[in-house]
C-alpha cells in the first residue's frame, strides 16, 4: 500500500479558510471515489466529503455549504477547500479512497482559534 501525504493544514482564526491537498498515485486517483476524513482526539475518523471519477461531489451535511472538494487530473491530486471554519473543526484531516485502498497518512492538522 502507498501511504498518502496530506498538506495545507495550519492555524486559522474562526471564520477563516484553508485548502487541503493530497497527491495520490495515478492508479488510485483514476479508478476510485476519493474522500476526505477528519479525526479529533478520542473520536473515530469521520467522512467529510467525496468525489467521483466524473467529479460529482458529496458532502457531509455539516459541511455542505462551506466546503468544496475537487480533483486535479494533471496533478493527480485531491483538494478540500474549507470556509468559515469553526473551532470545533480543529482536527487531523486525512485523504484516502472511499474504500481505504491507500495506507493512511499522518494527516494534516487544522487548528481554529477564536
Amino acid at each position: 500500500q502507498v501511504q498518502l501525504v496530506e498538506s495545507g493544514g495550519g492555524l486559522v482564526q474562526a471564520g477563516g479558510s484553508l485548502t487541503l491537498a493530497c497527491p495520490l498515485p495515478r492508479n488510485l486517483f483514476n479508478a476510485n471515489i476519493l474522500a476526505w476524513y477528519r479525526q479529533t482526539p478520542g473520536d473515530q475518523r469521520r467522512w467529510l466529503a467525496s468525489i467521483t471519477t466524473t467529479n460529482r461531489p458529496n458532502y457531509a451535511d455539516s459541511l455542505k455549504s462551506r466546503c468544496t472538494i475537487s480533483r486535479d487530473e494533471a496533478k493527480s491530486a485531491l483538494y478540500l477547500q474549507m470556509n468559515s471554519l469553526e473551532p470545533s473543526e480543529a482536527a487531523l484531516y486525512y485523504c484516502n479512497t472511499i474504500t481505504f485502498q491507500a495506507e493512511w497518512g499522518q494527516g494534516t492538522q487544522v487548528t481554529v482559534s477564536l
